[in-house]
């Protein structure tokens, strides 16, 4: 899955009357809102419409969420327009990473191959399952297997031909059956 876009947060509610959101934090960064000012919101619920640039006034962490207040947004009324909106910027944007780290947003849409075997296309990936992340592979038996993306397993990821080449342990792909 490609996007020019990725989404830091989504609004579930309104917050205080003078215009702050409540969000669902969905970026390991959330730090990074201290550095943002512009922030751009889109609605999933009407696709069509166009992403909307806010300047970001303030922000702060509270109780596993961020709020945010944006320029021009200042009632409780304009807040609640908001609601359901993904609070996203530009993919060129992202907060660089260690090497040999991956945005799970670059996994997606990858081949995974055991060796030179395609095993199938990761569909999502589940970053809380454990030790390392668990890649939800679709088969090309149309069968779902969960691959750790252990770096035990791991020979290459090359995201510019949306492949990940991996030596997985005998019988893994069998306990998936």
């Amino acid at each position: 899955m490609t996007s020019d876009f990725v989404t830091l947060a989504r609004v579930f509610k309104t917050q205080g009357r003078i215009g702050e959101v409540a969000c669902e934090i969905l970026t390991d960064f959330p730090e990074k809102f201290a550095e943002r000012k512009r922030l751009l919101l889109f609605n999933p619920k009407r696709p069509a419409d166009e992403r909307r640039e806010f300047i970001l006034e303030s922000h702060w962490l509270h109780k596993g969420t961020v709020v945010l207040k944006f320029a021009g947004i200042d009632s409780i009324t304009d807040a609640e327009l908001l609601i359901g909106c993904e609070v996203q910027i530009p993919e060129s944007e992202r907060a660089p990473l260690d090497p040999d780290s991956y945005y799970i947003s670059d996994l997606i849409g990858c081949e995974l191959y055991d060796g030179d075997a395609l095993i199938g296309t990761v569909r999502d990936v589940n970053p809380t399952s454990g030790t390392a992340p668990l890649l939800l592979v679709t088969g090309t038996d149309a069968v779902e297997y969960d691959i750790p993306f252990a770096e035990a397993f791991l020979s290459q990821v090359d995201l510019a031909t949306k492949r990940i080449t991996m030596r997985l342990p005998e019988g893994l792909l069998h306990l998936n059956r």
